[in-house]
């Protein structure tokens, strides 16, 4: 069941003892569920418990620890040897009474690593500040460190089996757009278009299915525009209206995120004098964009591209994207924004998103960008432009499609 060659998890061990290295750190304690995943292949929805995956610098493999129901599924699904699944009994789950950290503080103590420098990942979803309390009452003797993005830092720079995955991912964005926008019509509800995107994302194509993707589809529409982080509902949409898509291919929890902008019906005037900005901003940073420069000089062209038109964008305009869980398919290292010092290299990735979000309207174009030995190169393949449906199609679309 691992979606990379073992020797491919080995050279990702490699790294990941080698950050740990520059940063003083011998025990890493991982609970991220991507890194957890990057690292050992272990992939289930187990992460709303808490689980870690312990790597000892001077040890070949990792320790894995989690929920007793849950050690069969890491014993058939990672590379790791059973004698390295350690599981808690279920009394330690999500009760007052004790806390699964007191167990992996004991843990560490008896094997001989309670003494240590021991990397926490700081700040992400999945590690709480009474686990922190609960390690640094149960480790008195060790210095715990800051561990945060280290494994996130080895992830930026994909092998080419990560880059092909990321490829089919984007295929499977392209029908969900396609499949979903077509469903943007007068009188179709929100709900019934986000149903057919999710179909399309996770029946994916003939070649290969889809995954479940760390973030819904994120379709404001209306004056909502300009608010880009709502969902649906059940309203209908209605003549006129314009609504922003952003959604995700994800294939082996590889995402590719796509993002359009649809008018039912003739555009507005304020979506016909943006549409030429963007799709010129974005021209010449995919023309510009290559191995050697800084996020910070991509974001650049971009903000010279709109200055010539009046206008400013406050937000990145792009972040380092791939391997995720929910809430979020970013990887939370580097950012396509003034002043980020990030050197591009060969086989990263990111989602370019150089929207223009106003009070009560906004424009949406996104793509998934690799960076190659000489440029760049976006992995899915669909038109940039406006999407501009016909409100009232003679057939009416509802409900799922295929």
């Amino acid at each position: 069941m691992l979606a990379f060659d073992r020797i491919e998890y080995q050279n990702r061990m490699k790294k990941t003892k080698e950050k740990m290295a520059e940063r003083g750190i011998e025990v890493l304690l991982v609970t991220d569920p991507a890194n957890m995943y990057y690292l050992t292949g272990y992939d289930a929805w187990s992460f709303y418990v808490h689980q870690m995956l312990i790597i000892i610098i001077d040890q070949d493999q990792p320790i894995w620890i989690g929920r007793y129901m849950d050690a069969n599924g890491v014993k058939a699904t990672t590379w790791l040897h059973d004698q390295n699944v350690i599981a808690y009994p279920d009394h330690y789950v999500q009760t007052d009474q004790c806390h699964p950290m007191d167990f992996i503080a004991e843990f560490l103590t008896e094997i001989k690593q309670g003494s240590r420098h021991i990397g926490v990942e700081m700040d992400h979803y999945y590690f709480s500040a009474k686990a922190y309390q609960c390690l640094v009452r149960g480790l008195p003797n060790a210095t715990l460190k800051d561990g945060d993005l280290l494994v996130n830092t080895v992830r930026m720079i994909k092998s080419n089996q990560e880059i092909d995955y990321m490829k089919r991912a984007a295929k499977i964005a392209e029908q969900a757009m396609f499949r979903g926008t077509e469903m943007i019509r007068t009188g179709v509800r929100e709900c019934d278009a986000a149903a057919t995107m999710y179909y399309n994302m996770i029946s994916g194509t003939k070649e290969h299915g889809g995954d479940y993707p760390s973030i819904v589809p994120l379709m404001p529409s209306g004056e909502n525009t300009g608010n880009p982080h709502l969902t649906w509902s059940e309203r209908k949409y209605k003549e006129g209206e314009a609504v922003i898509v952003e959604l995700a291919g994800c294939y082996k929890r590889y995402h590719a995120p796509l993002a359009r902008t649809v008018s039912i019906g003739k555009p507005s005037r304020q979506l016909q004098d943006l549409e030429p900005i963007v799709l010129e901003g974005m021209g010449r940073v995919l023309g510009t964009m290559k191995p050697g420069m800084t996020c910070g000089e991509v974001e650049e062209v971009w903000r010279k591209s709109i200055a010539k038109y009046g206008f400013h964008k406050e937000a990145r305009i792009g972040y380092s994207v791939g391997l995720n869980y929910p809430p979020d398919w970013g990887e939370h290292t580097a950012s396509l924004r003034k002043g980020d010092q990030t050197i591009l290299q060969p086989n990263m990735t990111f989602h370019f998103i150089p929207a223009l979000w106003f009070d009560q309207h906004g424009i949406e174009i996104s793509e998934s960008v690799r960076v190659t030995e000489d440029g760049c190169e976006t992995l899915a393949n669909y038109p940039r432009e406006l999407i501009v449906q016909d409100p009232f199609p003679r057939t009416q679309k509802t409900g799922i499609t295929s």
